[in-house]
């Protein structure tokens, strides 16, 4: 059985996740959803419960699909999930630089590929960090996460979100 790990905080889930999701989905028989708590990474708009409630009601209709929280190294999720493979998602070169590195460390570390999926033009624009922004200062972002996370903002930012 082939298992991609698609890791990431998640925070929110957006429709540039979602389509990751579903594309591994036709490549791997399960597909894992890692939503990680990221150090790095200011304090989070959500915590891991609810990034992984959103995920899986965002992802209730592929089969195949399973959400795991995670606070360690990668590799050691990779491991423990028999990850076939990790699968990232690309928006721009920018991105390709610093996930390349990571891809490198973590074949290094585990031997595990990873596989990177472009995320189509009209998704490769969103990030979560903007989407935050937006919902913030009252803006609609509805058109750019699944419905479970539009209702999510919606309620933590009354006016705004949607």
């Amino acid at each position: 059985m082939t298992i991609g790990l698609i890791p990431g905080s998640f925070d929110p889930f957006h429709n540039g996740h979602l389509e990751v999701v579903e594309r591994a989905a036709h490549i791997f028989d399960e597909v894992v959803v890692a939503a990680i708590r990221n150090p790095q990474k200011s304090e989070p708009l959500f915590d891991l419960d609810e990034r992984r409630e959103m995920i899986a009601e965002s992802c209730a209709h592929i089969a195949s699909v399973r959400i795991v929280s995670i606070s360690t190294l990668l590799v050691n999720v990779a491991r423990d999930v028999n990850a076939t493979a990790i699968v990232k998602g690309l928006r721009a070169v920018s991105d390709f630089e610093s996930e390349l590195q990571m891809a490198q460390m973590n074949r290094s570390l585990s031997g595990v590929e990873t596989l990177f999926i472009p995320s189509s033009s009209h998704h490769s624009f969103i990030a979560s960090r903007l989407l935050r922004e937006v919902a913030r200062f009252g803006g609609d972002v509805t058109p750019f996460v699944p419905p479970p996370v539009a209702q999510r903002l919606v309620a933590l930012y009354p006016g705004g979100g949607a």
